[in-house]
């Protein structure tokens, strides 16, 4: 199945959507996105600070600092 979107002029929604639907094309209605409840969730996103970070990079260096055993 594909998707199409197509932008219609309000006036002939209704006429194009009634014949879009005589042909068997299934019409999805468009979500709409709550601005409010998007900028909830992004305040709650958790900020790492250069502290936070430095276990990483300590890590990274240990890691590259690591030799193959010879045997």
């Amino acid at each position: 199945m594909e998707t199409l979107i197509i932008n219609i002029a309000e006036k002939k929604s209704t006429l194009v959507k009634q014949m879009l639907k005589d042909m068997g094309v299934t019409i999805q209605q468009s979500t709409k996105v709550n601005m409010s409840v998007y900028k909830e969730k992004l305040a709650k996103v958790s900020v790492w600070g250069k502290s936070d970070l430095k276990v990483f990079e300590e890590s990274t260096k240990a890691f590259d600092n690591l030799k193959p055993q010879q045997w």
